[in-house]
């Protein structure tokens, strides 16, 4: 290997080629699936305070081109009832199928092989009688777990900077999920579900009026929601 063949950028191009699929011949997997070890699709915080979310009792009155554009649309107000919408209609579970003893789930933003190894966090505002908080979704129980509380001094201090109400999430992977199944195609998946995960969050904000806004300073995916 030359001295080119070694930069950060020309390993990535060879990742690339090594990992996806031909014409002719599918891309490198483990070639066997270790059942014994299999990861589970849900990450839980345990011995932490959690926030049971309320579910939405009727979809939010929007034309289908909202989905796309919030030009027009009035903001939903900025509560709990409209954090879990949110939540439900982008990164919640839409289903549950069953096969012989088989059970498994099914989530509203894609995933390959319904692997899921995309997890959300959020930092949010004080929201009714809740404090400011870093929390993380759990889908299965539609619910937040906290896992730290903000002074409101810090809070105000964040909403100051963007000027504007809101709140932040951030998405994060764990590769185990996908490389239990694909091996070294993971990385590759985990960053194509993380791209559907901000859309599917997209979305859903564009459904209650709100603007959603990627923090680019950044070399992980992380969003605010205003």
């Amino acid at each position: 290997m030359n001295a080119s063949e070694e930069t950060p950028e020309a390993r990535v191009f060879q990742y690339h080629e090594r990992t996806k699929h031909h014409y002719d011949r599918y891309a490198r997997s483990p070639g066997y699936m270790d059942w014994a070890n299999q990861p589970d699709p849900f990450r839980v915080y345990q011995n932490v305070p959690t926030l049971a979310l309320p579910f939405l009792e009727k979809d939010p009155t929007a034309a289908h081109a909202n989905l796309y554009e919030t030009d027009g649309s009035r903001p939903r107000p900025f509560d709990l009832q409209s954090i879990a919408g949110l939540l439900e209609l982008s990164v919640g579970l839409s289903a549950w199928k069953a096969a012989g003893r088989s059970r498994w789930s099914l989530r509203i933003n894609p995933s390959s092989g319904n692997l899921h190894p995309t997890e959300t966090h959020l930092v949010l505002p004080p929201v009714q009688e809740h404090t400011a908080g870093v929390y993380h979704y759990s889908p299965v129980r539609h619910e937040l777990e906290k896992r730290a509380t903000l002074p409101d001094s810090l809070w105000q201090k964040i909403e100051k900077h963007f000027g504007t109400t809101g709140c932040l999430i951030g998405l994060t992977s764990i590769f185990w999920r996908e490389s239990w199944k694909y091996g070294e195609r993971a990385l590759r998946y985990c960053n194509h579900d993380v791209g559907h995960a901000v859309a599917a969050v997209r979305l859903a904000a564009n459904l209650f009026g709100w603007k959603l806004a990627w923090l680019k300073k950044m070399n992980y995916p992380n969003m605010s929601i205003h």
